[in-house]
């Protein structure tokens, strides 16, 4: 019967293999992680298929005891998503490293696989002191992944930042976790959701959960560590950082933040509105002025993550739905967007803007593919961005018509910001000095971007299976995020 102990224990015996595999073999190495992924992937797609979409429980349960300590797994329709987006990218991180890692190629493979680990555990863990653990366990193997395998020299300042920024936001949460601790008796996530919080105490816990989840989204004014991160981070470690680690912020407020806290949530919304909103026309505005390519994809993430928080704190059905649909959307746009810097990046040794331009004559698909990747960034209907905006927009205009106005308003600098990137790269005149390394895009490379091409299509053309996984879970999350 596949279940989640099937998939943990595919990754737990591949990665166990991986560190008893000799250095020396890098191909195996490679093979193995990639099969690894690739085969929890196939589980993951086995639990998607067989989830019951009629019922918010968690199901696929699994129980793990030591002593008298109990941590209980298991998905619902939200985390299904998510776990099958995260198994989805990490056989892709493999591929678009096959040729660029070259030193310590097993601790990489093994930090990889440790960090999927990690993620999957974020995202059916339900204890709240487990889930702050496995929260802070994925910095170690992200920090390794900026540090060690950065493509500059300011890879080590960068990792630092990254870690420090999300390392300090998070402390209040820990103490957050303590004091629910101290008056629910447990941290298990449905006595904790049983257990009635006054005013006061879920206005405390509410802003303290909210300081370790805003650097995580991130929100201005703690933002400034993700374009420095994705920068110096090697391509698989901007797909996973923009693809799944973003999402991890947002994550935490619809499953602890929203249904927890309700009173304290409809008493910050107008806070995390204000907040949401200056980020998108902040970042978007800023995106206008930037020359490295990667710093641009990642302001552009900054705002289309501040459009999810206005759909989540909406409090309707549409707004929440449409929200974690721009989650995933996001999770396969961003993530294809950095492979093309990083195939990019594997020619020509540069991601400043002003090196490029009339890839449509010399790369004619990867102008194709980053063409359509920029319709999906500015949400052209048809893609899948397209419906998570438009649910996010309709939810929040029922809450706040000021806000869903300006927030509309950064889409338009977003489309200005996009279509300005893709005139430069793709159109204009060939560089000289770029003609002799310009090669199109390797079966390779066509291989990691295809999967995502694929994605987009189906979730902007035929949306209905996540909206039907998501349905219940999200109702429920509406219902108790009701004061």
């Amino acid at each position: 019967m596949v279940n989640l102990t099937l998939l943990y224990g595919v990754l737990l015996g591949g990665l166990l293999l991986m560190v008893a595999m000799p250095s020396r073999h890098p191909q195996a190495v490679k093979v193995l992680g990639l099969s690894v992924s690739g085969l929890a992937f196939v589980v993951s797609m086995l639990l998607w298929l067989g989830f019951d979409r009629s019922t918010a429980q968690m199901q696929y349960a699994m129980t793990l005891s030591w002593g008298d300590l109990e941590v209980m797994f298991g998905v619902d329709g939200i985390s299904m998503l998510f776990v099958v987006l995260t198994c989805f990218l990490m056989p892709i991180c493999y591929l678009c490293s096959w040729a660029s890692v070259q030193h310590a190629l097993k601790e990489f493979c093994v930090s990889l696989l440790v960090l999927e680990l990690f993620l999957l555990a974020v995202f059916t863990v339900t204890d709240v002191l487990v889930f702050y653990i496995c929260f802070e366990s994925v910095l170690i193997p992200m920090f390794l992944l900026i540090g060690v395998w950065g493509s500059r020299t300011r890879k080590i300042r960068a990792a630092y930042q990254f870690f420090l920024y999300t390392l300090a936001g998070s402390v209040l949460m820990l103490l957050g976790i303590l004091l629910m601790y101290f008056q629910a008796g447990t941290t298990a996530l449905e006595v904790v959701a049983a257990t009635s919080w006054s005013e006061a105490r879920q206005l405390v816990l509410w802003s303290a959960f909210f300081a370790s989840f805003a650097v995580k989204v991130p929100m201005v004014p703690v933002h400034l560590w993700l374009p420095e991160a994705h920068v110096e981070a090697p391509t698989a470690g901007s797909v996973i950082l923009a693809g799944i680690l973003l999402k991890l912020g947002t994550y935490g407020f619809l499953r602890f933040s929203i249904p927890l806290f309700p009173m304290a949530t409809v008493y910050f919304t107008p806070l995390v509105y204000t907040l949401s909103v200056v980020a998108i026309l902040y970042t978007s505005l800023t995106t206008l002025r930037q020359i490295d390519l990667k710093k641009i994809i990642a302001y552009s993430s900054v705002a289309h993550m501040n459009f999810v928080t206005l759909g989540l704190f909406s409090g309707n059905m549409q707004g929440v739905e449409g929200a974690v649909l721009l989650m995933l959307s996001h999770g396969l746009v961003s993530p294809a967007l950095f492979l093309c810097v990083g195939a990019l990046y594997e020619r020509h040794a540069t991601r400043l803007l002003r090196y490029y331009g009339g890839c449509a004559r010399t790369m004619p698909l990867f102008a194709l593919v980053f063409v359509f990747l920029t319709m999906a960034n500015i949400s052209v209907p048809g893609t899948s961005s397209f419906v998570g905006e438009f649910l996010v927009l309709l939810g929040s205009f029922q809450v706040n018509t000021l806000s869903t106005v300006l927030a509309a308003l950064g889409m338009v600098l977003g489309a200005a910001y996009a279509l300005w990137l893709c005139n430069r790269l793709v159109y204009g005149m060939v560089k000289p000095w770029s003609m002799p390394r310009a090669s199109d895009l390797s079966r390779r490379e066509w291989w990691t971007l295809a999967p995502c091409v694929g994605g987009i299509l189906w979730m902007g053309i035929y949306p209905e299976p996540f909206l039907d996984t998501l349905h219940w879970s999200v109702a429920q999350v509406v219902l108790h995020g009701t004061p």
